[in-house]
């Protein structure tokens, strides 16, 4: 059984907006499960493509009641077209633009669980902004992320030898998703369900 590690420091959907996975209230958050002045979100996601952050983020919103927002689908939502599509026609850093700022708005408009992509944490400021919150590490080895996805949806940094650049955004981003989370969660060979039980166990959140 995989074990969730204290830290040491699909394609989205088109709706983003606070979308309630499941019946009941907000849940209540224990103390740390949140930003340091108990606003923004019970849990934030972090992790490389095929980790599952979408699936298991409306997982655990059903599990706590609460709702769930992708930072992805918030840039797609506002921008009215693909983010395939944002990489071709304006460019790498016109999208972290982009994501620095939906990022920035999530954490401090949601309180639900919160989905980031993943290459949200090459931004210092964003890094900066994700210290003392929630923030759980969604781990996948390349076998189990391909099994997921195949590394063949139009996600534009994998285009050209998927496994390799996968593996080389891994090596550069591993340090910085370890940087900002509180703990560590193994999704490889796990279900949704199993994953967002432990997730909710090691941050000591209450379900409905």
């Amino acid at each position: 059984m995989s074990v969730a590690r204290e830290a040491a420091g699909g394609q989205p959907e088109h709706d983003p907006q606070n979308r309630r996975a499941g019946g009941g209230s907000a849940p209540g958050q224990s103390p740390g499960a949140g930003d340091q002045e108990g606003r923004g979100p019970v849990v934030v996601l972090v992790g490389p493509p095929g980790a599952g952050k979408s699936t298991i983020g409306r997982v655990l919103a059903e599990r706590l009641g609460t709702t769930y927002r992708d930072t992805d689908a918030d840039i797609e939502a506002e921008q009215g077209r693909a983010i395939s599509d944002i990489f071709v026609e304006d460019g790498e850093a016109y999208f972290r633009r982009l994501e620095r700022a939906a990022v920035h708005a999530a954490l401090t408009e949601h309180p639900g669980v919160l989905s980031l992509g993943g290459g949200s944490i090459m931004d210092e400021g964003t890094r900066e902004a994700l210290l003392g919150r929630p923030v759980v590490f969604l781990d996948v080895s390349l076998a189990a992320a391909v099994h997921r996805v195949g590394l063949d949806a139009p996600r534009p940094l994998l285009a050209v030898n998927p496994r390799r650049q996968w593996r080389e955004l891994m090596e550069r981003r591993r340090p910085l998703y370890t940087q900002v989370a509180r703990v560590v969660v193994s999704t490889d060979d796990r279900t949704p369900q199993d994953v967002a039980d432990q997730v909710v166990d090691v941050l000591e959140l209450r379900k409905v």
